[in-house]
Parts: C-alpha cells; structure tokens; sequence
C-alpha cells in the first residue's frame, strides 16, 4: 500500500491549494484501484515499465531517471544513469518492484493514478518488458522563466542534483536514445527547454544523432527570441508554444511572470525565420489550455484569428483540471465540439494543412 499524504505535505505554505487538493485525489484514486483490484481479483500493469508508451519514460537534468513525467519528489525514480547504464535502470530492482506491485493489485506510488496503468483481465499475466523505443522525455533543465500554477516543478528542482544538463552529459543522453532506437523525443519536461545557455549546440547535437526520430518541444515561446535560436530550433519537428489566452491578463492568470506578448511575437517570428527558408518543419502550434476565465466564444474566436493573422499550423485546445477551480465547464459539456477536430490533446484545428500533414 503506498503511503498517506503526511499532515506537512497537506499544509505545507509553500504549497499551492490545487496541488494540495491534487495530493489528496491522487491518494483517493490510489486507494479506489487498489479496492477495485480486490474486488474484482484484475491486477494492473504499466505501459511505461512494460516499455510500450512513447511518452513518460523522462532522463532528469541530473540524470536520474523516472517512470512517469511528474516526478515533482522524487518517488518515481527508478535510477541514476551516472551509476547504472539505461538496461540496469530499466531491468532494475526499482522498475521491478513497481511492477510487480502493480501485478499483485497495488499502486507504488500515487501518481500511478493518473499515469499509464492498464487494467488486466481476470487471470491475465503481464508480457515481458522490452526497452522503450516509442518515445522518451529528455529533460535539459529544471529552471523556468515563469511560474505556472498547475506545475509543482519547485520540488523537483530542489532534489536535483543539478539543475542544468551539461552538453557533454546531453551528447551522452542522445546517444542512449539512438541506440534504442527512439522514434520520438520529447525534450522537454520542468523547466523552459530555451532558458538553457547551451540550447543552440543542444539541438543540432540531439538532431545529429537521432536523424530520423520525431523531436517535439514545448516551450513558452519568451526566450525563443534570436535568430541563433531560431536556426537551432530547426533541428526541431515540432515546437509547441504554450500561450493560455490572448492577453497579458488573461494568461497571467495562469502562467505567473509570463508576457503574452513576448510569446506571441516569438511565435510569429519563428514562423517568418521558418517560412523565409521554404521549410515546412518544425510544426509550429499554439498550445492554448483551456480554463474558465479564457474560454469565451468571444475569446477563442478571436485566438483562432490571431493564430491565422501569424501562420502557425495548428491551435489546439486542451482541457486541464488544475487549477481545480479553472475548469472550463463550457469545454466539458460540449462547447467546442464544432471546433476542429477531436485529438489527444483535446480539440486541434489545422490551419495550414500543407505543414501540420507531417505532424505526429
């Protein structure tokens, strides 16, 4: 049985309302599968330690690895890469044990949760592990620029060892993800892909050594604000901008420290710099997270204009239920449903379909 939410972990000052209220869920929820698991007699298993899911699986700035991308203390570590190889970690006695767990109906942790469990069938055995190859996390650092309220990224920087992946460390990183053949690279994970001072070798030494893998960045566009950046940034599939509204007030109250407008010129000038070259990639796409104080016809009518008036490829819209009281109720009973088209993501409306063909 994993352990209770401490009594200092509920209070904590530091701690934001939601992600008290969101500790407390997540332990419900692990408790709920874990009856569940009893009464029917059906175990779980993990599409992340199975090695089947292309997403989770995150190499830490520091180089600790975790099973899940929101490892803000540190219970889903399953190893270090500067004691063990990528194999060792996965095949190791952590990553074991949070399977077989899962396998005897119990949760490891309680971010589990709302992770990549699979419900198995009465009597079913989990297959045998492989190592991942679908996808990965790769995380060069942990600091941001801006403080969203739904990221709790503070607890993981303070357990890192290091707060910045040096670039001989990232080469290292790049050639672990080559030679497992990885077909997808997030880089990406707690902290601001752009804020790191090597960003411009990071990518064409990351792109140089996974030719052929799909490479996706989410960034809040404001330190995308060169052209040496711009040119790295070609190394990129995929670049998502994160802007949760279309002002400085509406998405600052979300995205602290943030400027609406910085982005927005970012994402602009990153379009121009692309479309200058006659390219098509990297996918450029206005990531917009959809909350009750930025979800008005009116407001989402006129971000679909903004994003035309620029030539992004895409702007999707994503459903969030942090901060628990920013829930966008109109987007949950429907209001969107004529918007685009239904994705993982939430609804994404292409824009330029000659570009956003190629997006995976």
């Amino acid at each position: 049985m994993a352990a209770s939410p401490t009594s200092r972990s509920i209070r904590d000052p530091k701690t934001r309302l939601n992600w008290r209220v969101s500790k407390v869920v997540r332990w419900i929820m692990s408790r709920w599968l874990e009856i569940r698991a009893k009464i029917t007699g059906r175990k779980y298993v993990c599409t992340v330690l199975q090695g089947e899911s292309e997403y989770n699986m995150t190499i830490n700035s520091d180089l600790t690895v975790s099973c899940n991308c929101q490892d803000y203390d540190g219970s889903g570590h399953i190893g270090d890469l500067k004691k063990n190889s990528f194999e060792e970690i996965f095949f190791g006695e952590t990553a074991q044990r949070f399977r077989d767990e899962l396998a005897q109906g119990k949760i490891p942790i309680p971010t589990c949760s709302r992770c990549e469990l699979r419900l198995l069938k009465r009597g079913e055995t989990p297959s045998k592990p492989r190592l991942p190859y679908r996808g990965m996390l790769l995380e060069n650092t942990v600091i941001c620029n801006v403080d969203c309220i739904g990221c709790a990224r503070e607890g993981a920087a303070d357990i890192r060892t290091r707060k910045t992946m040096p670039l001989e460390q990232l080469g290292q990183m790049a050639d672990i993800a080559a030679r497992l053949g990885m077909e997808r690279i997030f880089y990406l994970n707690l902290g601001e892909p752009f804020l790191s001072p090597g960003i411009c070798q990071e990518l064409p030494l990351l792109r140089s050594k996974n030719p052929n893998a799909y490479i996706r960045v989410s960034t809040n566009g404001i330190l995308l604000n060169t052209d040496a950046k711009r040119e790295a940034a070609l190394n990129l599939s995929d670049i998502q901008f994160s802007i949760h509204g279309i002002s400085d007030e509406m998405c600052g109250k979300y995205m602290k420290k943030g400027s609406f407008e910085k982005a927005y010129d970012a994402m602009k000038q990153m379009v121009a710099y692309r479309d200058a070259r006659g390219l098509k990639m990297p996918i450029l796409e206005w990531k917009y997270l959809l909350f009750n104080w930025n979800d008005s016809p009116k407001t989402i009518e006129r971000a679909i204009e903004m994003a035309k008036e620029i030539g992004v490829d895409m702007i999707s819209f994503w459903p969030t239920g942090n901060p628990f009281y920013g829930i966008s109720w109109r987007y949950r009973l429907g209001a969107f449903d004529d918007i685009g088209r239904p994705s993982w993501k939430g609804r994404e409306l292409i824009l330029r379909p000659e570009n956003a063909a190629a997006a995976k």
